[in-house]
């Protein structure tokens, strides 16, 4: 169910706000978590918190973890802890952008319990969406090439430099 203000408008799921002056932070909002968001600030520096990148592969990390905890949940497995480590990466030459994706399953699992929860990573909402347009692997750990590296895409953005001057 949608929440909506008092006229009846639906409130976005995440709202970014940021002054051009101060710290160059922008404030991020979703649901009801509060949070800082970095990157480069305008002015040379970089302002703290993570960058777009980082939210995005948090983002399905969460909704793995999730999706695998609920499956755990509806079947019964008795799964004590999950761990999903996610990074971004660029397709080279033009191919297909990539999530390299790691799960970490505790328990007492016999295979089939461990099988069936890693095919539920599959199914997560954020995973199916992103991987319209990107490749998502699960290995053994996500160390694999360099991870995509936002700062450096911002800065390959074709933006004129303009003096106020």
């Amino acid at each position: 169910m949608t929440k909506s203000n008092d006229d009846g408008a639906p409130y976005p799921q995440a709202v970014v706000t940021g002054d051009l002056d101060g710290a160059g932070t922008l404030n991020g909002r979703a649901g009801t978590s509060v949070f800082s968001i970095g990157g480069p600030d305008g002015k040379g520096g970089t302002a703290t918190g993570a960058n777009p990148y980082e939210l995005l592969s948090a983002s399905l990390a969460a909704c793995t973890a999730m999706t695998i905890r609920l499956q755990a949940r509806r079947r019964k497995i008795t799964l004590s802890h999950v761990e999903v480590a996610v990074s971004y990466h660029h397709g080279g030459d033009g191919g297909r952008d990539s999530f390299a994706r790691s799960i970490t399953l505790d328990g007492n699992l016999v295979d089939d319990e461990r099988a069936q929860l890693m095919q539920a990573a599959n199914m997560c909402p954020v995973g199916r969406t992103l991987g319209l347009r990107a490749d998502i692997r699960t290995n053994d750990s996500v160390s694999v090439g360099r991870a995509a590296s936002y700062d450096d895409d911002l800065s390959e953005l074709p933006i004129p430099n303009i003096d106020p001057d």
